[in-house]
């Protein structure tokens, strides 16, 4: 039977993971490694278990540190892994770190690398993420695209051998998991039972870790003509607290509905502790305006056919664009605001991430099989 090691690390990971692991299972064995990149309970554990994500087989424990020192580690702890399992593929999703050390510890080992995401370009090289997805598909034998965007991308990079079109696989997850997110109770839960809502998230170094950046996107987020609902990540809740910003309530994090009531009363900006998956689509599909730096969200928002701003200049998701369902506003107060207050587009979120069945196609693609019809 074949044998696939699967490397994750980070939340993003963990949700493009659970389609594929579940279809992967029922056909090939399957070593689950979770490098510890997000090693924090609400932005690890709760995603394994809302996804019904079988526990990792192996979990490296990490955690954060300096690129170079980070990935540096993954690569050794991994290579251990293979070279004890000596696996048929290795499996890697996305751009992170963990994506990288994964890639880069098979290839050297003459394990063949399966890319989940490729094809993705930011053209930013300011950005980690971009020097991690293009060496790692350059590192890969099959390269899983969500869109044809991505499949020029690589063609344009001189990469065609491998190349497979499977659609998205966060939209696989979004249609298996979006009714047990839509049930009332978890929006009574949310407190977001009525009126409208903006969401907020911010979480790149770009934005987190730059003061002035930071600062703009919350002025712009202050001034929405509705509050805006902000679940804050472990990295930038020690940057908000070090800026003190007169539009956002930062106390003693807490996730009991009254006090979050009584801190946010006079603030627009209402920060909570990070949510899980299944909350993450709850506030996704019932806000009215979604302003983020998260490639995912951007997606999920797409998805869930609500507005969407995006914090930074440019877009790996440059489908979203299209009929104005994204803009980019990067940090400028103003884009923020008139970007927000556009009109919602008339026209519905074209079916560009395929039809939900991406898993199944990069399944068949590991064992050899004809991808299914698309």
């Amino acid at each position: 039977m074949t044998t696939v090691v699967t490397v994750v690390g980070a939340r993003p990971q963990f949700i493009k993971a659970a389609p594929v692991s579940r279809a992967l299972r029922a056909r090939a064995t399957e070593v689950l490694v979770h490098t510890g990149q997000h090693y924090d309970a609400a932005m690890s554990d709760v995603f394994f278990a809302e996804l019904d994500l079988p526990q990792p087989d192996v979990n490296l424990g990490i955690g954060s540190g300096p690129h170079g020192r980070q990935t540096g580690a993954m690569l050794t702890a991994i290579e251990a892994v293979l070279v004890e399992t000596r696996p048929d593929w290795l499996m890697v999703y996305g751009d992170t770190n963990s994506t990288l050390a994964g890639a880069l510890a098979a290839v050297k080992l003459g394990i063949p690398v399966a890319h989940v995401e490729a094809g993705l370009r930011s053209f930013n090289w300011a950005m980690p993420e971009e020097h991690n997805r293009r060496l790692t598909d350059h590192c890969a034998s099959l390269l899983f695209c969500p869109t044809g965007t991505a499949v020029a991308n690589l063609r344009r990079e001189g990469i065609d051998d491998g190349v497979h079109l499977i659609g998205d696989v966060m939209f696989d997850a979004v249609r298996h998991f979006g009714e047990r997110a839509a049930a009332p109770g978890r929006r009574r839960a949310l407190g977001i039972d009525s009126g409208p809502y903006a969401l907020l998230t911010v979480h790149r170094p770009a934005n987190a870790d730059d003061p002035r950046r930071l600062r703009a996107i919350l002025d712009g987020a202050a001034r929405l003509d509705m509050p805006v609902v902000f679940p804050v990540h472990p990295r930038t809740r020690a940057a908000l607290a070090a800026l003190d910003h007169p539009a956002v309530h930062l106390d003693t994090p807490t996730d009991d509905p009254a006090a979050r009531q009584s801190g946010d009363a006079n603030r627009p900006i209402r920060c909570r502790l990070p949510v899980g998956y299944l909350d993450m689509l709850a506030l996704e599909s019932n806000a009215r305006m979604i302003l983020t730096d998260s490639g995912g969200v951007q997606k999920e928002a797409y998805f869930c056919g609500v507005p969407c701003v995006t914090l930074r200049a440019e877009t790996e998701w440059v489908e979203t664009l299209v009929d104005g369902w994204n803009v980019l506003a990067d940090a400028d107060p103003d884009r923020i605001v008139a970007a927000a207050q556009r009109p919602k587009p008339s026209a519905r979120p074209a079916p560009v991430f395929g039809d939900g069945h991406a898993a199944v196609r990069i399944v068949d693609a590991l064992l050899g099989a004809p991808l299914a019809a698309r």
